[in-house]
């Protein structure tokens, strides 16, 4: 499935990525799909492989962690910690690739809706430039469209 909507990566500063994305979805189906176990094993690897592993203690200071085998064979696997929840509408974590761990990013996502449509924006603030631009290089783009348009679909199937 593609959706209609895409997500806008912008860089507002030299260390951090701003994602926007539109669903037609209520928000508080778009923070379901993103905060239940079985429902993120649908959506978070887009069309790059399969999720093998997803944990989630949604609680302040509870940890998360995701694990996926990528189409070449390869594992993938980023965690963090939760740090704010404000159910359907923020979530505040850290967010670590675990093949770059130097790399720990703190991660603002923002849910808000009109006429049942949901604005989902991320904004990913790492410690440093350098930082910044190897999660940009990664090719995080392409996998995170994918994952967007999963995402929505998973959100609007809970309808």
């Amino acid at each position: 499935m593609t959706s209609n909507s895409r997500a806008v990566v912008t860089l507002p500063t030299d260390t951090s990525i701003l994602i926007t994305r539109e669903f037609d979805a209520p928000r508080h189906l778009v923070y379901r799909a993103w905060t239940t176990p079985e429902l993120i094993e649908r959506w978070w690897s887009g069309d790059r492989g399969k999720v093998v592993r997803v944990e989630v203690d949604l609680r302040v200071g509870g940890a998360w962690r995701y694990v996926m085998v990528a189409n070449g064979g390869f594992q993938v696997a980023f965690h963090g910690e939760y740090r704010e929840i404000v159910p359907d509408e923020r979530l505040v974590t850290t967010e670590v690739f675990e093949g770059m761990p130097e790399a720990a990013a703190l991660t603002t996502l923002t849910l808000a809706e009109h006429d049942g449509r949901t604005t989902l924006t991320v904004l990913v603030e790492h410690s440093e430039r350098a930082h910044r631009d190897a999660h940009i290089d990664s090719g995080m783009e392409g996998g995170m469209q994918e994952a967007m348009d999963h995402l929505e679909q998973v959100a609007r199937s809970l309808a």
